[in-house]
Order: C-alpha cells, then sequence, then structure tokens
C-alpha cells in the first residue's frame, strides 16, 4: 500500500514539473521579412547618424526633476575621455548645436558690446530663463573637441535677434543678423571648420515660445546664405545653410521651401511624437505597433512637399528625443527607448530623410551618454551599429507574420551584401524569420509584393556566413541602462575605451532567430540585390 502511495506521489510530481516545463517553455514563431532590392527607395547620408548639443543650464527642471546637470555646451567637461571616444567611434558623427536656448544667446565676439552675462532662471522669462552668452574662448575649447574627435558641426543661430514678440505670440520683424555674422567671421578668421548653419530653434508653424511667419522666414534665411557665401567666398567646400529646426506644419514648411528655393540646402524638422516626459504610457507607446507608425504620416508629408517644390533642399530630422521636457528616466534613457530610436531611424531613411539628429548626445533624460558618468546608454550603442552597418541605399522592406516585428533594410555599408534590422516587440515570442526577395516592382512604401518570391540559396560555404548582432536588455528588463550584445554587457574599459562590437556568424540558410524584446542586425554579405550593386 506504501508503495503505491509513493508511485501516486511521484506521477502526480512528475505531471506537475511536466506541465510547467511545457507551460515556461518560450513560444515560437514564424514571418518572412520581403525586401525589393531592385532600385533604392531612398539614399541616406554617410553620416546620417547625428546627436545634439544643448544650452541648457543646470536649473533647467521638468516636473520637478532637474535632468541636465553639466552637460551644457557651456559647462560640459570636455576633458572627459568617454566623451572623447564616443565622438570619434563613428568618424565621423555629426553635432548640431542648438536647441531651446539658442534663440536666447548672444555671442560675445570682439565687434559685440554687451555684457556676456550667463543664463539666469527667471520665471517671468520665455522658457524660464533670461538671455545668455557664448564666450570665445569657451568657443574656441568646443572647437578644439570637434577637431580632435573629428565632428562635423551644425550650429544653431539665434534667429530672434532684433524681432519684438507681439500679445498674439507672434515675433515680427527682420533678423538682425549682425552679431549672427560677427561669430561666423570669427569662426572662419580662427579656421574653425562648420558643416552647416542652421536658422533658428522651433519657430515654424506654430512655434514653440514664438513664431515667426514663412515668408519673413524665407527672407531670412535668404540673408544667411548671402553672408555665408561672402564670408566664405575665397573657401571650399561652403557650408550648407540649415533651416528651420521646427515641428513641421505642411502650409508653413510649403510656402517656406517655395520662397528659399535656390538658398537653402536642408530643410530640418523635430520629432517628439510620444509626448511629455511625465507621461506615463510612454512604455505602451513605444511597444505599440499602431502608434509608431503614425509618425511615418509626418515623413510622407515632408517628402511629398519637397518632392513638389522647386527646392534642391533635402530633409533632415534636426532634433528627435521622442519625449519633450528632457524625456523620461529609465525609459528614454533605457534598453526599451532602442525600440523608438530604430524603429525612426528607419523609417526616416524609408522616406529619403538624409540626416537624423537625436537629443542628445548628452544631457536631459534622453542622453546617449549618461549625464553624470558619460557611460554609453543603450542607444549609444544602437546608434553605432546603424552607423557601422547600415548603407546609403534604401530598400523597400515588409514583414509577412505578426505585426510585433519590425523590418528595414538598407545596403551594406561599404561591404557587400545588404544589412537587415529586425525589432521584436513581443514579449514572450521569439520569431524565426526567413528572407525572401520580392520578383516584382512595388508601389513606394505600400510594400505590396506579389506571392511569387526568390528565396535565399541554400548550402552557402562557412566564409559566406551571415553576422548577426543580438541586442537584449540586462537580465530582461526594458529599464535596464545596460545593453547586452550577442549576450555580453557593453561597456566601456577603465581607459574610456567604447568596446568592440563583433557579430555572431550563423549559416545564411537559416532563419534569424529575433528573441522576444530583442533587436537584431544582420548582415548578409552572399546575396546582393540590384540597388546594392
Amino acid at each position: 500500500m506504501g508503495s503505491q502511495i509513493w508511485l501516486l506521489g511521484l506521477c502526480f510530481w512528475m505531471c506537475v514539473f511536466s506541465f510547467i516545463s511545457v507551460s515556461s517553455k518560450a513560444l515560437v514563431g514564424d514571418g518572412t521579412v520581403f525586401i525589393d532590392g531592385k532600385a533604392a527607395i531612398g539614399r541616406i547620408d554617410d553620416d546620417f547618424v547625428c546627436a545634439t548639443l544643448d544650452w541648457w543650464p543646470p536649473e533647467k527642471c521638468d516636473y520637478g526633476t532637474c535632468s541636465w546637470g553639466h552637460a551644457s555646451l557651456l559647462n560640459l567637461d570636455l576633458g572627459n575621455n568617454i566623451l572623447l571616444n564616443a565622438i570619434k567611434a563613428f568618424s565621423p558623427l555629426k553635432l548640431r548645436l542648438g536647441g531651446t536656448l539658442q534663440d536666447k544667446v548672444i555671442y560675445d565676439t570682439p565687434d559685440d558690446q554687451q555684457p556676456c552675462v550667463p543664463f539666469a532662471n527667471k520665471s517671468s522669462e520665455m522658457f524660464g530663463f533670461t538671455q545668455g552668452c557664448l564666450p570665445m574662448n569657451r568657443w574656441d575649447e568646443l572647437n578644439t573637441l570637434f577637431e580632435k574627435a573629428g565632428a562635423k558641426i551644425i550650429f544653431g543661430l539665434n534667429a530672434l535677434y532684433g524681432r519684438s514678440i507681439h500679445s498674439d505670440g507672434s515675433a515680427v520683424g527682420a533678423w538682425n543678423y549682425t552679431n549672427a555674422e560677427s561669430l561666423i567671421r570669427y569662426t572662419v578668421g580662427k579656421n574653425f571648420t562648420i558643416h552647416g548653419w542652421e536658422l533658428g530653434n522651433e519657430l515654424s508653424g506654430n512655434g514653440v515660445g514664438t513664431r515667426v511667419a514663412a515668408d519673413q522666414y524665407a527672407l531670412d534665411t535668404v540673408a544667411l546664405q548671402r553672408i555665408v557665401q561672402n564670408i566664405y567666398k575665397e573657401i571650399e567646400p561652403k557650408p550648407i545653410i540649415i533651416a528651420p529646426g521646427g515641428f513641421f506644419d505642411a502650409n508653413w514648411f510649403k510656402e517656406f521651401l517655395n520662397k528659399t528655393s535656390k538658398s537653402l540646402d536642408v530643410v530640418t524638422h523635430h520629432i517628439y511624437n510620444l509626448g511629455p516626459g511625465v507621461d506615463q504610457h510612454l512604455v505602451e507607446k513605444i511597444l505599440d505597433p499602431s502608434y509608431l507608425d503614425g509618425e511615418a504620416n509626418t515623413f510622407r508629408s515632408l517628402h511629398n512637399i519637397v518632392r513638389s517644390s522647386e527646392t534642391s533642399a533635402v530633409a533632415w530630422v534636426g532634433e528627435a528625443g521622442g519625449a519633450y521636457n528632457s524625456g523620461h528616466n529609465l525609459v528614454t534613457n533605457a534598453f526599451v527607448f532602442s525600440f523608438w530610436y530604430l524603429d525612426q531611424l528607419g523609417m526616416a531613411s524609408s522616406y529619403d530623410t538624409k540626416t537624423y539628429c537625436r537629443q542628445t548626445l548628452i544631457g536631459g533624460n534622453y542622453g546617449l551618454l549618461n549625464t553624470t558618468t558619460f557611460e554609453p546608454n543603450p542607444d549609444y550603442y544602437s546608434a553605432l551599429l546603424w552607423h557601422r552597418l547600415m548603407g546609403n541605399n534604401v530598400l523597400s522592406t515588409s514583414f509577412s507574420g505578426t505585426k510585433k516585428i519590425r523590418a528595414y533594410a538598407h545596403c551594406a555599408k561599404h561591404s557587400k551584401g545588404f544589412t537587415l534590422l529586425l525589432i521584436n516587440l513581443d514579449n514572450s515570442t521569439t520569431i524565426q524569420v526567413k528572407v525572401a526577395f520580392n520578383r516584382t516592382s512595388s508601389s513606394r512604401h505600400k510594400h505590396k509584393f506579389h506571392r511569387k518570391h526568390i528565396r535565399l540559396p541554400q548550402g552557402y560555404k562557412s566564409e559566406n556566413d551571415r553576422e548577426e548582432y543580438h541586442l537584449t536588455a540586462k537580465d530582461g528588463n526594458l529599464h535596464s541602462q545596460t545593453m547586452l550584445l550577442n549576450g555580453k554587457i557593453l561597456t566601456v574599459n577603465s581607459s574610456g575605451d567604447i568596446p568592440p562590437l563583433e557579430p555572431l556568424y550563423a549559416n545564411s540558410s537559416s532563419p534569424i532567430s529575433v528573441a522576444p524584446f530583442s533587436i537584431v542586425f544582420a548582415h548578409i554579405p552572399n546575396v546582393v540585390p540590384p540597388a546594392c550593386r
């Protein structure tokens, strides 16, 4: 009798353990990414990845949190070795210098007669701060770092200088460019290299704080272009002219582009589509494919306006932090934000956006680098992998299967074949992804594919294996600020060196396995689409 009870007990526990084992197995699904490789649907700059440096002083606080510390252009530790190495790793990294307070900055050039007074907190002032100043010795120090790091600099000029702000919130009158012209002359006299001069910050459309009408902004942009042409008349290449650095407003941008067709090189817009940093639903939005898809409307509309205009200007995202008012700690500076960030890079590219500037390199709660330690946050490594793997030509891509997979493909960078970016927003299902090529053409961005397709050839030799870079959060925690590459923690060493980003190798005939809440870059060198030849 005792032995029978023992056997029944054993059977019971075996059944329990069997149930636990079965129920704990990760779910597995499959799907196919279709790539139309006949022609590129867009083309990005070699230095597509860009980051910003801002003007906010330590007193800048949002919702009771002060997240800027000493990350301003005016107080950043320019001698930090991690900062230098982080910029150098891109060779080059575009840096856009600007932000909300740029339209309140005076340049303390030898021609300027005003006292050089720093920003001071004052709630009655626009943006909560008084007018600030850029000392020329600080400008010299910044340019020394930029030259050493090999950065390409875009400087945002004060576009409100000389205007008056009316009671209706509009800024009227012509731009007084004398102080900006003095800075440009000083910069040329010092042989500092500037890639582009940008006019103003968030003054387009309804503006932020204030606004400038499109026709007046166009006149001011024409004036900037003439100043640059005159000062750089003996210098080649000349800096590019960039504007307006504001939020997209279709009618405003259309008028502005039509009136700057011969003066403007780059039209810039800003993206904060997740709402305020205080929003408690940021992660839900980031993990919602439908919400992510919404920003395509902005890219599509601007792309169509640029194409239908007589302008020769190209589109950039000049600033994008996702969540405005400095982001949200442990969201916009954590692993989960790479889902939003890389999806943005992929989406922007597919609409022929040439450059994408992330707010910020350092500062606030959305920096690529930690504001205090300078240690790279997860998005830094996402950006660096994109920069090294995703080439100029953008391929039309769609995914058949779960809606939780985001898929983008480019010709490989400085290498044969193409690179595929896969983002899995599902929390429990591993997706086995097959790659197929469309045999017929597809309509632009709609990704409609013929049922017949060419599968990747079988039986590749080992030297033709694909390279895979699997990105995951430490301990599976989406709020972690530590990223793993192929299971290994990414961190700088004691000398502040950026770690090597080394791939795994997989047989090209096998599906790509994309784990739950993970990101995969896959470089497939032995298939070269026509668009990549």
